[in-house]
């Protein structure tokens, strides 16, 4: 068993590649692992073919290296995918990546001071702390329903480019953005494209005024304007949702996820996709939906986001809740030292003008910090971090400009931590080995 004072980052997407960056410049030694034999994440493994990125070039890419000028305002896959490589190479992270490596158990020893972790190879190490930066999307949630289906089922995750519904009757049910963009696909090549979808979803356009979305919209516009903005803007250019045969949306803009799509209102009034109001069951090759409808289809592809999880740490260690890791600020536990979920304890807020790379580049700063005071803190770092925040995590999304204010907050306060440790936690016993 090999045993290192180093930091392991688990992941080698978006979020990984910033850790790894960040962790670099602060000379902070570490080894980072991903199950994929490329890097890339999400964009090399887990999208399509001909997908384009939601949020605008501007404020996709990393601060420290920019997505380059000659792309277009929303990148491709590949092109991220290209970016993803070149940020890597500049930064001279692939001579500390270890690809084709799956994590299959992390456990602490001596309440977080290292951590054990068992390979897919057989291979167990030992680290002195763990970052990790998987993400979400990829153990895919299925709805329940009654009834089976007697043709094709598939997920989103599952689809590899349009052939899959060449002249077949597709029903595609969701209604988030990979929900519409896979209905305008089925429409332009399938025999017919129906999409059902249970409740009211708010249908953004990519660009207004010819020019994205997200420049549109000021940095710094508080929440309550740019909900009046863009409802304001939805009620002039798209009109009531009901027209196209949709729900009117049940809760206020930017709670939930938004569908940004330019595409699918287009086909809903053109009759090139139905709607659907939610899915009851299925009998042989027939849906059933909520209002009593039934048709007939070939292949069903469900839509229907992701579930949680982090499948090598027992539950005990980050218990989930209603899709929330139970955590302080998002990143740390309070019972174990030298462990951080990077990314996926806050999302941002589906609001378009924030792309991934700013907020990661700005939480990896954050979490290199909090990697160099945990090693003068006796406890865990989050046990102090969780007497002055109290609250812990309620939702895994957070507004954009509120995760700017706390970064700036974050990044004062934390090399004071050790300082206010004794005040605070000094009487509390560090969790048993």
């Amino acid at each position: 068993m090999e045993s290192s004072d180093k930091i392991a980052i688990i992941g080698a997407g978006f979020r990984g590649l910033g850790a790894a960056a960040s962790l670099k410049q602060h000379g902070i030694a570490y080894d980072q692992y991903d199950r994929n034999d490329q890097l890339g994440g999400l964009w090399y493994k887990g999208i399509y073919k001909g997908v384009h990125t939601l949020t605008p070039r501007r404020t996709t890419g990393f601060l420290d290296y920019p997505l380059p000028e000659t792309y277009p305002d929303f990148p491709s896959g590949e092109q991220i995918i290209d970016y993803l490589n070149e940020y890597a190479r500049r930064h001279e992270l692939n001579q500390h990546l270890h690809l084709s490596h799956n994590l299959e158990k992390a456990e602490p020893i001596e309440g977080g001071d290292y951590w054990r972790l068992h390979f897919n190879d057989g291979v167990t190490k030992v680290y002195r702390g763990l970052v990790i930066a998987i993400g979400h999307h990829w153990s895919p949630r299925y709805p329940e329903y009654d009834g089976q289906f007697s043709g094709t089922i598939i997920h989103s995750v599952d689809y590899a480019d349009t052939d899959i519904f060449k002249d077949k009757r597709v029903l595609v049910v969701g209604g988030g953005n990979s929900a519409a963009d896979l209905a305008v696909r089925a429409a332009a090549i399938g025999a017919s494209s129906h999409i059902a979808i249970r409740k009211g979803h708010w249908v953004l356009p990519k660009t207004i005024f010819g020019s994205p979305l997200g420049h549109t919209l000021k940095r710094g516009m508080p929440l309550w304007m740019l909900r009046l903005f863009i409802r304001l803007m939805v009620k002039v250019i798209v009109g009531d949702y009901r027209q196209y045969g949709l729900q009117k949306p049940d809760h206020a803009l930017f709670t939930q996820d938004s569908t940004v799509n330019d595409r699918l209102l287009h086909d809903l009034k053109h009759g090139r996709i139905t709607p659907h109001p939610g899915l009851r069951k299925f009998s042989g090759d027939q849906a059933e939906f909520n209002d009593g409808q039934r048709e007939a289809f070939d292949l069903v592809c469900f839509a229907t986001g992701f579930d949680v999880t982090i499948p090598f740490l027992d539950n005990s260690i980050i218990p989930i809740e209603s899709d929330t890791p139970q955590l302080v600020a998002g990143m740390y536990t309070r019972e174990y030292k030298n462990l951080y979920l990077f990314g996926l304890g806050h999302q941002l807020k589906p609001i378009p003008r924030y792309g991934v790379g700013p907020m990661i580049s700005r939480g990896a700063k954050i979490l290199s910090l909090s990697i160099l005071e945990q090693r003068r803190m006796k406890h865990p770092l989050g046990m102090t971090m969780g007497k002055i925040l109290r609250k812990p995590t309620q939702t895994f999304e957070v507004d954009p400009t509120v995760a700017l204010w706390a970064a700036r907050v974050a990044r004062r306060l934390i090399p004071h931590l050790h300082h206010l440790e004794p005040l605070l936690v000094s009487s509390v016993k560090p969790p048993k080995p």
